[in-house]
C-alpha cells in the first residue's frame, strides 16, 4: 500500500504527482501484468538469454538500436 505524506497546505495536483511517482518506482503495474498468467521458468530463461545478446549487439555497433 502507498502512503503520500503531504501538508494541509499542499496543492493536490503535487500530492498526485508525488502518488504517481512513488506508483513507478513501486513497479506494481509490472507485478500486477506478470501474475496475470503463468509464465514457465524455461521460457523465462530463453526471453532473458535473448534480450541479453540483443543487447550486446547494440553495444557493439552491429544493431543500431
Amino acid at each position: 500500500m502507498l502512503i503520500i505524506d503531504s501538508k494541509d497546505c499542499e496543492n493536490i495536483d503535487k500530492a498526485l504527482k508525488k502518488y504517481k511517482k512513488k506508483f513507478e518506482k513501486a513497479k506494481i503495474l509490472i507485478q500486477l501484468r506478470e501474475r496475470q498468467s503463468y509464465t514457465k521458468p524455461s521460457v523465462r530463461h530463453r526471453n532473458q538469454v535473448l534480450k541479453a545478446i540483443y543487447k550486446q549487439k547494440v553495444a557493439s555497433g552491429a544493431i543500431e538500436g
